[in-house]
């Protein structure tokens, strides 16, 4: 009973922050945003310009002042500077926040410092730079979990039409939930995520029906969402790649752009055998937006880019006629990859698996991901590339035994 006691006092502190944490973000989200996001997938790079002047002319245009963020950087100073000359390479007017926990100094006082919140707030915009989520939230919330005001400032200036953007750890803080202290992307469907550990509240300016991952593609991070969704109840899940960007606006708009493109998933349909005590899932509907591609995340209508509006794929006209299977369903671009080539084929479903290495013999757990066509799944091909927009594909996934060794010597 003493170690339960010492248990719960320990727990209590976290119970109350998180719960701090909620009752603030539905506060400031009360009122409706007028503003836009950019949500960049990490790894943007300087020469990235069709992301970078979007921010500025989101943000008002040549001369518009906009908030660098630099508090998850490991080194808040020279990220935060790299990100103010790009910036205004570009033409805006940035300057950098000089808040973050790396930085010398109280920064929870310089979070609450009303003339720097107030620069906050009459800026066009925000750009928030990647690192450790955790160290954005640590800044822009009080040990109590109530705003700062330096959050107040840029909810206020979201609010009144402005754009919040972020790469990599500044896309994680976008949706209600983020990663926090987070496990490999196998480990993750092995053993579930926990509040407080695995989980933590984020920003929450894409609201809360949305849930944002980043670095998806390179690093095979769609299945880890699948877990978070369901725990947390989120319909929709992006996931963006490296080197590119979603960009939502006002009226729930998404448009892709950048180098590659996102992920949408959509567990509108989703259900769970509660009877497996592994993960599984079935009537997941997986999409991937390839830059140039909107979607209206309020009517689900898709708009392919423009080389690929005459490029609707005829299912009984297929590219490729031979099985499609994955043994590692969570390398770089690999789910992408398979899914071009299904929405493309005579196959009735690909097959992709996810298991641990040869670390020891024996049989060994691992997932099969499968993928087959609905009734109102979609593609379309680009006439210029060979890349494709994949529109609702249906997805299970289900625990499974391997055999190890898988391959012998001949």
């Amino acid at each position: 009973m003493n170690n339960i006691y010492r248990i719960s006092r320990r727990l209590l502190p976290l119970l109350a922050l998180l719960l701090a944490c909620m009752a603030a973000q539905a506060a400031t989200e009360a009122a409706p945003a007028k503003g836009s996001l950019v949500i960049i997938g990490g790894a943007l790079r300087a020469d990235s310009a069709p992301v970078w002047q979007r921010i500025v002319r989101l943000a008002g245009g040549v001369g518009a002042r906009i908030a660098v963020i630099p508090a998850a950087a490991g080194n808040p100073a020279g990220s935060g500077g790299r990100l103010v000359q790009t910036l205004s390479s570009h033409g805006a007017a940035a300057f950098l926040v000089p808040v973050a926990p790396r930085l010398p100094g109280d920064f929870h006082k310089a979070a609450n410092d009303p003339v720097l919140a107030a620069a906050v707030r009459d800026a066009g915009g925000a750009y928030f730079a990647g690192g450790d989520q955790g160290r954005i939230t640590q800044a822009l919330r009080n040990p109590d979990g109530s705003n700062t005001l330096l959050l107040d400032a840029l909810w206020d200036l979201y609010r009144r039409g402005g754009v919040i953007a972020g790469s990599s750890a500044g896309a994680a803080i976008m949706s209600s939930t983020m990663f926090y202290e987070a496990k490999s992307v196998l480990a993750t469907l092995q053993n579930g995520v926990e509040d407080g550990r695995e989980i933590a509240p984020g920003l929450g300016f894409a609201g809360n029906e949305v849930f944002i991952d980043q670095h998806l593609l390179v690093r095979g991070r769609f299945a880890r969402m699948l877990p978070v969704m369901l725990k947390k109840g989120y319909r929709l899940g992006l996931g963006v790649d490296e080197n590119s960007a979603v960009v939502i606006g006002p009226q729930r708009e998404v448009e892709v752009i950048g180098y590659k493109g996102a992920l949408l998933l959509d567990l509108s349909r989703a259900t769970v055998d509660s009877r497996q005590a592994a993960f599984n899932v079935v009537d997941v509907m997986i999409s991937y937006l390839d830059s140039g591609d909107r979607l209206n995340l309020a009517t689900g209508v898709l708009t392919p880019s423009a080389d690929k509006t005459a490029g609707k794929l005829d299912p009984g006209q297929p590219s490729f006629r031979e099985a499609l299977f994955s043994a590692d369903i969570l390398g770089n671009t690999t789910v992408v990859d398979l899914m071009g080539k299904l929405i493309d084929s005579d196959q009735p479903a690909a097959i992709g698996l996810a298991f641990d290495g040869p670390q020891q013999r024996g049989s060994k757990s691992g997932f099969e991901f499968r993928f087959s066509r609905a009734a109102d799944s979609v593609g379309y091909a680009s006439a210029t590339s060979e890349r494709y927009s994949i529109y609702r594909l249906r997805l299970n996934v289900r625990p499974v035994l391997l055999g190890w060794p898988t391959y012998q010597d001949r």
